[in-house]
């Protein structure tokens, strides 16, 4: 079953994408599991895991209502406030939704580097572990000692890195986004999504630009801990669905078949619990 591991949907009348401006006017538009169905399909991939893009509990809601009726979506990663006083009931009822899946903090958005490390909010990560939720970390290069820090205090939490947590790869930076993916990736825990390196590239992208970035991913995870995500349609600043797809079947074509199937879909489906 090929998988795609990160995309969002999103309805602007809703009012709560406040990161959403000028400088991300081409992905400005409604997006609905509609749209998405002519890429799904010309890809072959059959199902999709769809993240949250606002940091309001209502967004959470509205993917899964649509996840209800639309059976191509297999999981959702929603939000919540880690917080609050109330957000054990709010995770005790959002499990109760057959696609709810886990939650992604928008860490890139929240000054304080170590913020998700405060008790109270490892307090409310541990209760994933009594749902069986999993953990995306909205990273960036700077988090990367953190989430490290995150799979230490709570080694069973399940855990992946959305995007490679973004590397300055539009400025050929590499360190210390690389010794810290390194580090990172000895907590068995803690996986990486292939998505996202398009769109930190920016228009000008290549795949041999990418290709450093890409290889010591494969180096530090292996294909058994990397799953595809396309980020549609935020890859769409920088290329379409299916340009980032091609670029990635590229960046993995050394991989063995099993390998390759295991990166776009068997890890997602493990990962999230999907049949």
């Amino acid at each position: 079953m090929r998988i795609d591991a990160h995309q969002h949907y999103w309805q602007i009348a809703r009012g709560d994408y406040f990161w959403m401006g000028s400088h991300v006017a081409p992905i400005v538009r409604d997006v609905l599991p509609a749209d998405l169905k002519p890429h799904l399909s010309a890809a072959g991939i059959e199902r999709t895991v769809v993240v949250q893009a606002a940091a309001t509990v209502a967004e959470t809601e509205f993917m899964l209502d649509l996840a209800e009726n639309e059976p191509s979506i297999a999981a959702v990663v929603g939000w919540v406030d880690l917080g609050a006083d109330d957000v054990e009931a709010t995770l005790r009822r959002l499990a109760t939704r057959p696609k709810f899946r886990g939650i992604r903090p928008m860490l890139q958005d929240i000054e304080d580097t170590f913020d998700i490390l405060k008790p109270k909010h490892l307090a409310a990560l541990r209760l994933l572990l009594e749902l069986n939720l999993r953990f995306d970390a909205l990273a960036q290069p700077r988090h990367l000692p953190v989430v490290a820090a995150l799979a230490d205090h709570i080694p069973e939490l399940a855990i992946v890195v959305d995007h490679a947590a973004k590397p300055f790869i539009a400025k050929g930076i590499i360190e210390p986004w690389a010794s810290d993916m390194t580090a990172l990736a000895k907590r068995p825990s803690v996986l990486c999504k292939f998505s996202g390196l398009v769109t930190e590239a920016g228009p000008n992208w290549s795949v041999a630009g990418l290709k450093p970035y890409a290889d010591h991913l494969i180096a530090c995870f292996g294909p058994e801990r990397l799953m595809f995500g396309s980020d549609w349609p935020v890859c769409e600043l920088a290329a379409t669905y299916e340009n980032w797809l091609a670029a990635a079947k590229d960046l993995l074509a050394g991989l063995s078949p099993a390998e390759q199937d295991a990166v776009f879909g068997g890890n997602a489906a493990r990962f999230y619990g999907i049949a």
